[in-house]
């Protein structure tokens, strides 16, 4: 089980009832750690339909790669076209394709079925040679490429070797050797910008925007013990870290990775929340992989990947610090009362009172206005409001300045909030941090922090505010309750009617806002949301 997308997507859907369909055009791995059987074995681990295109074939085994042998340009058309009458892709990934005319006939098919109207994502591993040294690119095939295949890309997932390989880069005394991930992952997206001057797509009428890019980290040695993949998308950028996993059995994590990226956007994930998938999907097959043979042993695809709180990655921005190793990152206030119940969103001192009389204990003043000429005497209310109450729990939404001039328990912030707050000196006063989530990218950003509380949503449909986001159901609640080691909060659309259900999912809380502020009679409101939710308590 995973949380379902959340964030509405260009790219194409699935028939209702139907697996997502993703083919895996590359080369074909005769000792079955790489390539095709590699690819098929993410993708029936994430749960789409994989479908194969051979490029190429090679003779290989653990410890070697003896022949490699592009198949015909015709033979690899007819596959696809094969393909194409019955079994029409939401996502391709493409592998080792072993000719430029191949990489032509990859080119005109994508083509072909965005010019149809089927939005088909692409995302390009780009396989240059393998991790025993054999080379799969001459200098035509690395040109075709760049020029051809990378314009017509969703994502690529080039690792460092692999980045400076596409930017000509090389040598040993070129001056992108030195350059951390992120200068590549520009640069790239720099060199497809410059269009005629570096890469000239054969067809500008079918480049789609600027591609997204994740150089992957994890064959690179890092002092701190870490596996850190670069990621530039539309919806993010950013560090995406993880421990390290100690094993000489890797063959694969390439691959791995690229399929359940492509699997993820065949299934409507946007392109940060499917690289967040391919990390969390690759770590576990990594502490899954065996030994097959004498040399490096195939890592090992499982379903329950995204089950496990230890393969989520942290997620931190540009300039951010990086995360300390496993849970050495420094961590927020627990809550004084985990188990938060229901939770009163109310935008005044007043309401504060009202709700803390009508019996609960959980609450947020939320003025979004920072110009409010009354905002610090309303918090000023608000915190004595609490502290008058034993077990009231008040969190200030956004002004987390005030909140620690007037002695606030907590602070709740929204994702667009992290850059402009000083988050250490919040931990440092003992503060209480609740942080917004929408989707996995998000909460990987949240979990980085280690926050008191995450709250998801929007759980049901809402009027109170324009969002891009897709209602994330209960069964998302639930995902996320059982996989956090913190107190979930739903948020979102909540109401007496409803309000017994989002307790079921065993979330700590339920953020309430205008079931409460809009009712006709505010304590009949608070009793029926505090009945609700006590007749079902979390599982």
């Amino acid at each position: 089980m995973r949380a379902r997308s959340t964030f509405s997507t260009e790219f194409a859907r699935a028939p209702a009832g139907q697996h997502p369909v993703v083919w895996s055009i590359a080369g074909s791995d005769s000792g079955a750690g790489a390539g095709l059987q590699a690819d098929l074995k993410a993708l029936q681990a994430f749960g789409v339909h994989g479908c194969t295109a051979v490029a190429a074939i090679t003779a290989q085994n653990s410890v070697a790669v003896t022949r490699v042998e592009p198949v015909s340009a015709d033979l690899l058309d007819a596959q696809l076209a094969a393909l194409a009458q019955d079994m029409l892709p939401q996502a391709i990934k493409t592998g080792l394709l072993g000719s430029v005319d191949n990489l032509r006939v990859v080119c005109r098919w994508v083509d072909r079925l965005r010019a149809e109207g089927h939005a088909v994502a692409l995302v390009v591993d780009p396989v240059l040679g393998s991790t025993t040294g054999t080379h799969f690119v001459d200098d035509a095939l690395l040109d075709a490429y760049c020029r051809q295949l990378l314009p017509r890309a969703t994502l690529i997932t080039p690792n460092r070797a692999e980045a400076l390989r596409l930017l000509h880069a090389g040598e040993p005394s070129h001056p992108l050797q030195a350059a951390a991930a992120p200068a590549l992952a520009q640069a790239l997206q720099a060199r497809w910008r410059m269009g005629t001057r570096e890469w000239a797509p054969s067809d500008a009428t079918v480049v789609q925007d600027c591609f997204s890019v994740v150089i992957t980290g994890g064959d690179e040695v890092q002092a701190d013990g870490l596996a850190c993949d670069w990621l530039q998308s539309p919806q993010a950028t950013g560090w995406l870290s993880l421990p390290r996993v100690s094993t000489a059995h890797h063959h694969g994590t390439g691959c791995t990775f690229a399929s359940t990226a492509a699997a993820a956007l065949a299934s409507g994930y946007c392109v940060a929340d499917a690289v967040v998938l391919a990390k969390m999907a690759t770590t576990h097959a990594l502490r899954h992989a065996y030994p097959a043979g004498q040399g490096a042993g195939p890592v090992n695809p499982q379903p329950d990947f995204a089950q496990h709180i230890a393969n989520l990655p942290a997620f931190t921005l540009p300039g951010a610090t990086a995360p300390a190793v496993d849970n050495a990152a420094p961590h927020f206030a627990a809550l004084s009362h985990p188990a938060l119940g229901v939770y009163a969103v109310v935008d005044s001192a007043a309401w504060v009172e009202r709700v803390v009389a009508a019996g609960i204990r959980t609450v947020q003043l939320r003025i979004k206005d920072p110009a409010d000429p009354t905002l610090a005497a309303h918090i000023q209310a608000s915190v004595a409001v609490a502290s008058a109450t034993p077990g009231t729990q008040l969190f200030i939404n956004d002004h987390w300045q005030l909140a620690l001039q007037h002695g606030a328990y907590g602070v709740h912030l929204g994702q667009e909030d992290l850059a402009q707050v000083d988050l250490q000196a919040l931990r440092n006063a003992g503060v209480r941090i609740g942080l917004s989530t929408h989707s996995y990218w998000e909460v990987a950003r949240a979990w980085a922090l280690r926050p008191s509380y995450i709250a998801c949503g929007p759980i049901f449909a809402t009027q109170s505010k324009d969002m891009p986001w897709i209602p994330q159901g209960l069964d998302n609640l639930r995902y996320w309750s059982g996989v956090l080691p913190l107190p979930v909060v739903g948020i979102a659309g909540i109401d007496a009617g409803n309000v017994a259900k989002v307790a079921a999912t065993g979330a700590a809380s339920a953020a309430v806002i205008s079931a409460i502020t809009k009712a006709g009679d505010p304590e009949a409101a608070c009793a029926a949301l505090l009945s609700g939710w006590a007749t079902n308590p979390p599982a």
